[in-house]
């Protein structure tokens, strides 16, 4: 099984995450950073590309964002597509994830299409942004990435569990663990309490909530893509990976792992009928964590 995911709290890192897909034409990618980035949290600050400011101080386009005391700039960007279900129908959601019911999966039956459109739906912009193309290269994207965290949807839960409790500012309870849950195997517990804390649930006293109901464990993977806010983008697929996993899996020359998620890519873009694109690896790049 895929090793879980390195949430990056290095703010240049985080920077180029949430833009890392220009050149791949996605919209909307994933951004950690270690304190609040606008409203009173921040001196009040508003955020870029008229993003909501959220109650607690964070930039997005969701609903806990935009709704819910919101402090500034509370409608949501405008998007240029339909719902994420006028593209991934519910045969084409079989197509791309054909083996995530398998007898062996731990995750059979789990990972649903109906959790899948409703998780999304919970977020205006996810692959409803821009044109056809970059709405179904960031959905390819987006699966790609998640797929090689669960072995192509088959597991909920990381191999290896541990506590993973290692920030003051979101306590552990006692007998609580934080080890990768979900399609992005959310991981540690500041990412567990950032995550509850966006979409409405507390998650730091239950964190299995991310693996035993679907909508929410689609909905905390769907959060790590969609929280955004910086403001330089770089080119490439392989910038993403060296966000997520880099420390382990970039520059060092090609790596297997790297060479999986890149499969994926090119699988679903190819069933999706868009290009690829280039800089799908990160074999030559510097790690963020570095």
């Amino acid at each position: 099984m895929a090793l879980s995911i390195q949430m990056i709290r290095n703010p240049i890192a985080a920077g180029f995450l949430t833009l890392a897909l220009l050149a791949v034409t996605l919209s909307v990618l994933p951004h950690f950073a270690a304190a609040e980035n606008c409203g009173r949290q921040a001196g009040n600050a508003v955020c870029p590309g008229g993003l909501c400011c959220s109650q607690f101080g964070w930039c997005g386009n969701t609903r806990e964002h935009c709704e819910n005391n919101c402090q500034s700039q509370c409608t949501a960007p405008s998007t240029g597509g339909g719902d994420v279900g006028s593209i991934i129908t519910p045969a084409l959601f079989e197509e791309l994830l054909k083996h995530r019911n398998d007898g062996a999966c731990e995750g059979r039956g789990f990972y649903t299409y109906n959790a899948f459109i409703s998780a999304a739906r919970s977020f205006p912009g996810f692959g409803t942004t821009g044109d056809a193309t970059t709405r179904r290269k960031e959905l390819a994207a987006f699966l790609a990435q998640t797929s090689h965290e669960t072995t192509g949807y088959c597991f909920i839960r990381e191999r290896q569990r541990l506590q993973y409790c290692s920030s003051n500012q979101w306590p552990c309870p006692a007998g609580r663990q934080y080890y990768g849950r979900g399609p992005i195997q959310l991981t540690h517990n500041y990412n567990y309490g950032q995550a509850g804390r966006a979409i409405g649930q507390d998650l730091i006293n239950n964190p299995d909530l991310v693996a035993t109901n679907a909508d929410i464990s689609f909905r905390t993977a769907m959060w790590f893509w969609m929280t955004d806010s910086a403001a330089n983008r770089v080119s490439g697929y392989g910038v993403i990976t060296n966000i997520i996993n880099g420390g382990l899996e970039c520059g060092h020359g090609a790596d297997d792992r790297v060479a999986n998620r890149i499969g994926f890519y090119q699988r679903y873009c190819s069933i999706l009928g868009v290009s690829p694109g280039g800089n799908l690896d990160c074999a030559n790049q510097r790690p963020f964590n570095q």
